[in-house]
């Protein structure tokens, strides 16, 4: 692999030599003679991996090490010295050294150091794209209210109770689900999902509870159900308010006597699984208007987790997005495109109101349209989000013959942008000000400047 190395040395020999030896192996190699001005550079370009001398005048080469972490630059540095004791390189280790060398360095060791160093960034990467990607079980996530969440997904996967996750749909149920159980005591064990919405109504009791040869026309042979399929796991019921009332009283008599009947057989079967239901519906208003069983809820609900949606966790979408594009591009055998800011800014001031499953689908339309360029521009994305984005920055202004005052057409075009971005937002100058990438603050103040009414809102916080 080919590296960019940077060589500090007020020695112009050894700056020939090692110069001369990493050229001879492929890599580009770039000599510095003054550490101060080699700082400079490092701050100012990239480099794979910096060989330093320690003693050198003006600034010594562990003085050169510090103010390199300092400055929070991430490059491997070596220390290279010709008067090299344990001391010097114990201080050199603890500031941050990827190794220490002592002079005179053989070309086998100063190119397996390079490889070595080379293959740990590589790794540092792969480490960060993994947990950026995968966030917490495969939740990807930056912002402090997914934390939150996730850190009650933890606290209640060790457990055995119940738990009811509510949200809309497309906010990642099921993902949530398999989390909490990979991180219980049953993640040995299987998890088996059920969707109430997928399964037609005459056949969702079979799919749930099993059922006997001749049960029904179809029964061939009996069949094992979700429970019992479930056994000693997880069983995840999604949609569960869709669910009818006759099939909602056979699951609160499951779930109280932890035993199952087959479609057609009277056989008690017993089984032990841990049950999460999932619901994008209001079940406590469903429990009120007699859609819902009153026991089964409480029998459920036992510990509500609630998804917000993707509209209330804007500080997360580009994160996502870079990781729908990954996959995308990986599933398709095309090299990693990348998204342009205004693609990004686009993505953030759209509502979603199909969240992440409607996220990842524009992502792929991007991809796909975005054709043999490495980025993703916002004209590719789907033409709702593309033209609400377009129609929000570029309010249309007429310039009639006699002219304009251009400082009066000003003021109306900031204040037709913030009259818009206050009605996508519902009202909220939180989120509106971070759509306009301004301060709250800022934004009021704008308000009051430009006369602009203020509109009712309730502020929801969002994490930032």
């Amino acid at each position: 692999m080919k590296a960019q190395l940077l060589i500090v040395d007020d020695d112009a020999n050894t700056l020939a030599s090692l110069s001369r030896a990493f050229r001879l192996a492929g890599h580009e190699a770039t000599v510095c003679d003054n550490p101060i001005k080699a700082l400079e550079m490092i701050k100012a370009e990239r480099f794979d991996v910096i060989f330093s001398d320690v003693v050198m005048p003006g600034m010594d080469g562990l003085s050169l090490l510090e103010q390199i972490k300092a400055a929070g630059v991430a490059t491997p540095v070596v220390m290279m010295s010709g008067q090299a004791h344990i001391e010097m390189a114990v201080k050199a280790t603890r500031l941050g050294a990827l190794d220490f060398l002592e002079k005179p360095i053989s070309t086998d060791k100063l190119l397996l150091t390079v490889q070595n160093a080379l293959q740990l960034e590589r790794l540092k990467q792969e480490n960060q794209q993994l947990r950026q990607q995968l966030g917490s079980g495969g939740i990807v996530f930056t912002g402090e209210k997914m934390r939150k969440l996730l850190a009650q997904v933890e606290r209640v996967a060790a457990s055995e109770t119940r738990v009811c996750i509510l949200g809309e749909t497309g906010t990642g149920k099921e993902l949530i689900a398999r989390t909490i159980h990979h991180n219980s005591p049953r993640a040995d064990q299987r998890f088996v999902a059920f969707n109430a919405a997928a399964i037609p109504e005459p056949l969702a009791e079979a799919e749930l509870f099993g059922h006997a040869k001749g049960a029904f026309t179809g029964a061939i042979a009996n069949r094992v159900g979700r429970f019992e399929l479930a056994h000693r796991g997880t069983l995840f019921i999604d949609e569960v308010a869709l669910m009818s009332l006759p099939l909602q009283a056979k699951l609160l008599r499951a779930l109280q006597e932890r035993e199952i009947e087959r479609v057609g057989e009277s056989r008690p079967i017993k089984f032990d699984a841990r049950v999460v239901a999932a619901a994008n519906m209001e079940l406590k208003k469903m429990v009120k208007e007699g859609t819902f069983r009153e026991d089964l809820y409480y029998r459920l609900n036992v510990i509500p987790i609630t998804l917000p949606p993707l509209r209330d966790r804007r500080e997360d979408v580009p994160l996502i997005a870079r990781h729908f594009v990954a996959k995308s591009c990986k599933s398709n055998n095309l090299p990693l495109k990348t998204l342009t800011q205004e693609a990004v800014r686009a993505l953030m001031a759209y509502r979603w109101p199909g969240n992440i499953r409607q996220l990842e689908n524009a992502i792929e339309h991007a991809v796909a349209m975005s054709g043999a360029a490495r980025d993703i521009a916002a004209s590719t994305l789907p033409a709702d989000i593309s033209e609400s984005f377009g129609s929000l920055l570029m309010p249309t202004v007429a310039i009639p013959d006699e002219g304009l005052n251009f400082q009066y057409v000003v003021s109306q075009l900031e204040r037709e942008l913030i009259r818009r971005c206050l009605e996508k937002t519902g009202g909220n100058k939180r989120q509106a000000a971070r759509l306009l990438q301004l301060s709250r603050t800022t934004l009021i103040d704008k308000l009051h400047r430009l006369n602009i009414a203020a509109t009712a809102e309730t502020e929801t916080p969002v994490a930032t």
